[in-house]
């Protein structure tokens, strides 16, 4: 009989060594151990425990960053308000709203925003500023449907254009595989795999300019991609329209010389750091689905 001491439990356990066989010297030998399951045992719940206490205080980090982050984007909002909107507005915001009005009527100028949002893109322009005076001059309302049906020619006509490269921007995508793999996910499964992937391609921060032409190229059919993309353009559309009518409120305060009331400013910040958090939660979560999608593909695939 052996003795061995066990690591994890700091004892001595006894072996017993049990020969089977006749006098030969090189006699076989089964070994009898105890304690050894129940140290295993031991570990593995050990093992639980701090894996689950390494969650908890990963789960606890995340919150304390997000609300450091908003605290910082709050405090950054109020120094904006105080001393650099004020500055930027009377040199930039209100010379370029005069001339706004001054030129262009309402109804004209509800065309060129049309045609902005519509055809920009096509261009690989950005079309945020246009958003920014629909939200300045229309507000919600009839700015988001002044929008949104601009928005639907916007990435209608890069889907049919990209049909006529179909070749090149597979060419192309095939040269990066792993940027690809998110595109690819929007043109597999049935109608609704197709409106979910696109609708996360679209909130996540993947360039919105890019995938307008690379969405043909992922075999994406065209009523799920434009469904997808104006339902995932959502968030977007009304954060832009609201920045247009904060830059509206500042401007006519600046312009009458007068500053914010406390009540406006609490609710400027609060509208701020609610669209920021808006994006950023979306953002995140449009992330997380699309890795999602991926594994389960990948799983599909092995």
């Amino acid at each position: 009989m052996t003795y061995y001491e066990e690591d994890c439990r700091g004892e001595v356990v006894p072996e017993l060594g049990v020969r089977i066989g006749g006098d030969d010297v090189n006699g076989d030998y089964v070994k009898l151990r105890e304690g050894q399951g129940d140290c295993e045992d031991g570990e593995g719940f050990g093992d639980t425990v701090e894996s689950s206490c390494t969650r908890k205080r990963g789960s606890l980090w995340y919150w304390v960053r997000l609300v450091l982050m908003l605290a910082c984007l709050g405090l950054l909002a109020a120094i904006c308000l105080k001393w650099v909107g004020p500055f930027f507005m009377d040199k930039e915001i209100i010379p370029i709203i005069n001339w706004e009005t001054a030129t262009f009527s309402t109804p004209v100028l509800a065309v060129l925003v049309f045609a902005s949002v519509a055809i920009f893109p096509t261009l690989l322009l950005p079309s945020s500023p246009s958003m920014w005076v629909a939200g300045m001059t229309f507000g919600y309302g009839f700015g988001f449907l002044l929008i949104i049906s601009a928005a639907s020619v916007g990435i209608s006509l890069p889907y049919f254009i990209g049909s006529l490269f179909y070749h090149k921007i597979q060419g192309w995508l095939e040269k990066y595989p792993k940027k690809a793999s998110v595109l690819r996910l929007a043109g597999e499964g049935d109608w609704f795999h197709q409106f979910r992937a696109v609708t996360l391609i679209r909130v996540s921060p993947f360039p919105y300019i890019i995938y307008n032409y690379c969405a043909v190229a992922s075999n994406v059919k065209y009523g799920p991609y434009l469904l997808g993309s104006l339902v995932g353009m959502v968030p977007e559309i009304f954060v832009t329209i609201y920045t247009g009518i904060l830059i509206r409120t500042l401007a006519d305060a600046s312009h009458e010389h007068r500053g914010l009331s406390a009540p406006q400013i609490i609710v400027t910040v609060v509208g701020f750091c609610a669209a920021a958090a808006t994006t950023i939660f979306f953002t995140a979560y449009a992330k997380r689905k699309l890795t999602e999608l991926q594994k389960e593909d990948e799983l599909l695939l092995h």
